[in-house]
């Protein structure tokens, strides 16, 4: 680590050559949109984080992404031990029918949650990070609504790729856009001010 950094300089480097590996390879099996789904945005995120050493860019990719990629880890471990889809989002990294090196590629996702929280330990938890998540999501989806719907991008359309018919399209996604920050953004981000709260009580 050098003088001064707070994130060690192997670990940007390996990233950065992540990084480029997995776009090129992503974007031949799945198309431009895919680089719209939170996940892949926050592979980028992480990358200017690693690079900055920003707690603000950790804090805002964790506020959007920790639950959903824990849970996404979790469905993992459930096919894996107990032959199981308890949450569902994991099957086609059992499909034979996807080639492995996506399979491997997509294993991301199983490490960004400690990634984010060693990073928010390290460098710090900024309390804005929510409203950035919530701002892009207000800009992202609406775009994955209009483009290429059959996608079905960040679930703009419909939960778990489904598109919905319960009410009009539009209708859903303003509550998406009201939801998903009330919900989902907000609530993780009280969650880590609690855990940070709690490391420095612990620490002193």
């Amino acid at each position: 680590m050098l003088a001064g950094s707070r994130v060690p300089l192997w670990l940007k480097i390996a990233w950065t050559l992540w990084l480029l590996i997995w776009a090129p390879v992503y974007w031949g099996q799945y198309g431009a949109q895919n680089f719209l789904f939170f996940c892949d945005l926050g592979n980028v995120l992480i990358g200017i984080g690693l690079w900055m050493e920003s707690a603000l860019i950790f804090s805002w990719v964790a506020c959007g992404l920790l639950l959903f990629q824990s849970l996404y880890a979790l469905d993992i471990a459930g096919a894996l031990l107990l032959r199981r889809h308890f949450i569902g989002g994991t099957e086609y990294m059992f499909d034979p029918g996807v080639p492995l090196t996506i399979r491997l590629l997509s294993l991301f996702h199983v490490v960004t949650p400690p990634l984010l929280l060693w990073a928010i330990w390290r460098l710090g938890y900024d309390p804005h990070g929510w409203k950035l998540q919530t701002l892009m999501a207000w800009i992202v989806v609406p775009i994955n609504y209009f483009w290429r719907p059959e996608q079905d991008v960040n679930w703009a359309r419909g939960l778990f790729f489904r598109e919905q018919h319960m009410m009009p399209g539009l209708a859903y996604l303003v509550v998406y856009l009201i939801a998903a920050p009330l919900f989902v953004y907000f609530p993780t981000h009280l969650f880590l001010e609690w855990v940070m709260r709690r490391g420095r009580i612990t620490a002193t």
